[in-house]
């Protein structure tokens, strides 16, 4: 499936975090969200970037603004990571798998961010790293596509304030 593009809206999805209390979209109308996509816990680039966006926590509460990390491992991977980490926002787990015993995430699909990669010659399956900012009516408002990770909770907190001033 494709990206979503601004001002289209945001599919809806229910997913279980890492303390396996399921987390639907549809409870945070009214509030703009933050759903960024990484792929893998425990890695140097998605500890960096969900550490980034902990730091920035109280601004973002603030803001108005919910934070939900998305990738594909279990719950149980979610709750090693975030209590290793100190990370204290959802981390939801897109983790559902086909047949062959593969990841086959539904969410990430939604989204477009489930893309095929290439690394030393080899394909696979992956999770593009990307954020959306999904507005108060629940339709998109920004997206990054590609994500560096330097910086860029930071670009997504200035994003959050402009849309909470413009609400």
């Amino acid at each position: 499936m494709a990206l979503i593009e601004v001002g289209k809206k945001a599919p809806a999805f229910t997913l279980k975090d890492q303390d396996d209390q399921p987390h639907r979209l549809s409870q945070y109308k009214g509030q703009p969200v933050v759903l960024f996509f990484y792929p893998k816990d425990m890695t140097s680039g998605c500890t960096r970037e969900a550490c980034d966006f902990q730091d920035l926590g109280t601004k973002f509460k603030r803001a108005g603004a919910v934070v939900l990390g998305i990738s594909i491992l279990p719950p149980k991977s979610k709750k090693k990571f975030a209590d290793k980490e100190g990370l204290r926002y959802p981390l939801l787990a897109d983790d559902r798998v086909n047949d062959a015993g593969k990841p086959d995430p539904v969410v990430a699909a939604k989204y477009g961010v489930w893309v095929e990669k290439s690394m030393y010659g080899r394909t696979y399956m992956g999770i593009n790293r990307t954020t959306y900012l999904i507005d108060q009516d629940g339709k998109v408002a920004q997206r990054w596509d590609k994500v560096k990770v330097p910086d860029h909770a930071d670009e997504v907190l200035s994003a959050v304030k402009a849309l909470s001033a413009n609400a």
